[in-house]
């Protein structure tokens, strides 16, 4: 994703100023203290308070957003002029709606209470369809009088881009008018830079007892036990020169019951899962409810945005590893993000976008400041691991479902990856795949840890490019073996040959190169001119996951990412401690991710190391627990584990975030060892493991081509037992030692 920088608190007076990129989040509060509530569908999502309100708090990232836009930046709700006391707040398990209960406070005339606390019951109810944020408040009076209160709402839009919220300065904006439409309706409009007139209407009902152009008010008189509600509709949408207005939207029931039937649709193939243990049971259901909300329909099919509030678009990289890490459970996702990608594969040089022929996309943005170039997000290809990902995703995929017809049409892009591989990225030459931004506005490091300071000497001092990172070198390993198996497929045995050699070769040199026998582990990267970067890290995991790293050495660099200084407790920290730049605090230098810990699991699961990757599992559940929600957020600090302690929270973390919910069903696959072999007509279980925190798992709803399962697994000490308690369909189900 898009580097992130945190400043830190204090700067030692010896030190210069940090290095900040144009693309960094500015952080004057941290997303921690605010306890926000998200919603998301399509290509709208909502960031409010814990009372389901928004604005209240300068530089935050609460509103609604539409296509990289916030919309509505202020809403707040107030009874008599007083916000109401907070009863609950929570997340349908679905993630459908915020329903947030409150009372009102004392409200007191002089020194007499006009109405004791307690006496009236708010209800708000909130959620998203097509592009519209819904509310319905609900009143009713529990005291054994009639009770009259003012209610108002506090409302404004600052149509504020994306990376504006971010922090970003532009010298000139579009201009915004307001326009009151009484008796129930104002809207608010800007005209961007870009051309596009963005559009923000709000509707009342009832009609309100006064509307301004920045708040609405109802004076409410309520009878013993009577109830009452209010609905509220904000509708966002972008209109072109000479377009028209959208239509009207459908009502609160109407859209919410529509809302209900789209989520039940897109979740209807995934596999579900239910343990003995009711924590782990509560965080898997909290990982697929944060999935399927991220999942976006396109016109490709579905693609899971990468999260929320900054990546709540298509971001190339994180699309692919969540598909890889659900491919067991759904695989119609990795065929979404196969379509979309193949359909944004760069087909011209375009330096401005770090773009070359047969490069997949990096990230797309649809907002004002990226149409008009102020960031080069619009269509952008700077990330160098995204092309062979894919490759290695295709590959996946078909092995999963047999699917012909979808790699059939994505074979020309298929070609056109793996010659950009060759081609432009190797452009010295040596055999390797390396990076160098091509302008400036770019991203400085290219790799999945892209923050500018993330690629460095064990000295300290930073590396010059063209960077050749390891894990890069071990994903185009990875996509010319999955390649030469789709040859095979499409009667190639001659380009199979081919890609077998190159990944034979790639795997030699690499050892030769890479390899770092003081530090146990391989190199983070090669700077350009050649020289290693001799530091423990944990993008030497990504070499197990892909299947380049020597068996022997696959298991030293699993013992130095489960010693001390790597393993924190809670899971792998991206950089050991006592290295330079060591801070567990950082985006990329000591903190821990979920995907990163999932996809290392699975790499020693692949070479045996069964009990590494149980461990690995065991933290991350552990690390779940802690969360509100049991949602395992983007990364958080790499401090040490302490007894009687959680983890320490990353102030700025997106949460929900799509890997890190996907992460989960990658752990439960590599520690089952669970492969859905299409040519062999079988689902596998290699040599599966359960940590101690599950006794038991079913799996119902596991699918192989037309086949249909629900599978039983049983922990007995080490051993593992396997009952199939249904079956439709022809495929085995096989329990491989």
């Amino acid at each position: 994703m898009s580097e992130r920088v945190v400043s830190p608190a204090s700067d030692h007076n010896e030190n210069p100023p940090e290095q900040r990129s144009e693309h960094s989040i500015e952080t004057q509060t941290s997303l921690v203290e605010r306890a926000l509530r998200t919603l998301k569908v399509g290509d709208a999502f909502a960031v409010l308070d814990i009372q389901g309100d928004c604005g209240s708090v300068p530089d935050s990232p609460e509103g609604l957003f539409f296509e990289d836009t916030r919309y509505l930046s202020r809403f707040e709700l107030r009874l008599d002029g007083k916000r109401p006391l907070l009863l609950g707040s929570v997340i349908q398990d679905d993630n459908a709606a915020l329903t947030v209960d409150l009372t009102n406070p004392d409200i007191l005339s002089g020194e007499k209470t006009m109405l004791p606390r307690d006496m009236i019951a708010l209800n708000r109810t909130k959620f998203l369809w097509q592009g519209a944020l819904y509310e319905r408040i609900g009143l009713r009076n529990y005291d054994a009088h009639r009770r009259v209160f003012r209610l108002d709402c506090f409302f404004d839009a600052d149509f504020r881009d994306l990376f504006e919220v971010r922090g970003m300065q532009r010298p000139h904006r579009g201009r915004r008018t307001v326009a009151v439409l009484p008796p129930d309706c104002v809207t608010f409009r800007y005209e961007g830079l870009d051309g596009v007139m963005r559009q923000m209407t709000m509707r009342f009902e009832p009609w309100p007892t006064r509307l301004a152009s920045d708040r609405v008010t109802y004076e409410i008189g309520l009878e013993p036990d009577e109830r009452r509600s209010i609905v509220i509709t904000v509708a966002c949408e972008e209109q072109e020169p000479g377009g028209t207005s959208r239509s009207e939207v459908p009502n609160f029931l109407k859209a919410f019951r529509d809302a209900r039937r789209a989520l039940r649709a897109v979740t209807s193939k995934v596999a579900n899962i239910e343990t003995s243990n009711d924590l782990f049971n509560e965080v898997v259901s909290r990982s697929s409810s944060d999935m399927y909300m991220l999942v976006t329909p396109t016109e490709n099919g579905l693609y899971p945005y990468a999260g929320i509030p900054w990546y709540s678009t298509v971001f190339g990289r994180d699309g692919i590893i969540t598909a890889m890490m659900l491919l067991w459970a759904d695989p119609s996702i990795a065929k979404g993000v196969l379509r979309y990608l193949a359909k944004m594969q760069a087909t011209d040089i375009d330096p401005a976008a770090d773009a070359q022929p047969g490069k997949i996309l990096h990230e797309r943005r649809l907002g004002e400041m990226a149409q008009l170039g102020e960031v080069p997000f619009r269509r952008y290809y700077g990330s160098v691991d995204a092309t062979p990902l894919f490759i290695m995703l295709a590959g996946q995929y078909y092995e999963c479902t047999g699917d012909g017809e979808t790699i059939e049409a994505i074979w020309p892009n298929i070609e056109a990856a793996l010659r950009w591989c060759d081609e432009y990225g190797d452009r010295d030459g040596d055999g390797f795949v390396e990076y160098h931004r091509e302008t400036e506005k770019g991203l400085a490091n290219q790799g999945w840890k892209d923050s500018h300071d993330s690629v460095f000497h064990a000295d300290g001092s930073g590396a010059e490019g063209p960077i050749a990172l390891c894990e890069v070198q071990a994903y185009v390993f990875a996509a010319k073996r999955a390649a030469a198996r789709l040859a095979i497929v499409r009667d190639r045995p001659d380009l199979a040959a081919k890609y077998i050699s190159e990944a034979n070769d790639l795997q030699s040199r690499f050892e030769a190169a890479f390899w770092c026998e003081e530090i146990d582990t391989y190199a983070l990267a090669l700077d350009g001119s050649k020289r290693p970067c001799r530091v423990r890290t944990s993008n030497a995991g990504h070499t197990l996951f892909a299947g380049i790293a020597a068996p022997e050495r696959a298991r030293r660099v699993a013992a130095t990412l489960m010693g001390p200084d790597s393993f924190s407790g809670w899971g792998i920290r991206t950089l050991a401690r006592g290295e330079p730049r060591y801070n567990p605090m950082s985006y990329h230098n000591g903190s821990v991710w979920p995907h990163d810990n999932g996809m290392i699991a699975l790499g020693m699961a692949r070479y045996g190391l069964k009990a590494q990757a149980a461990r690995i599992f065991k933290a991350m559940f552990e690390v779940a627990t802690y969360q509100e929600l049991r949602r395992l957020p983007e990364l958080f600090c790499g401090f040490t584990r302490r007894r009687h302690r959680g983890p320490t929270a990353y102030p700025v973390a997106c949460s929900p975030q799509a890997w890190a919910a996907a992460t989960p069903f990658m752990l439960l696959g590599a520690n089952l060892g669970l492969q859905l072999d299409c040519a062999g007509n079988a689902v596998r279980f290699n040599d599966p493991i359960l940590p101690d925190f599950l006794d038991e798992i079913v799996i119902r709803g596991l699918r192989l081509d037309t086949s249909r399962f629900v599978l039983r697994l049983h922990r007995y000490g080490r051993d593992v037992a396997l009952n199939v308690l249904e079956h439709s369909g022809d495929a085995r189900v096989l329990l491989c030692k």
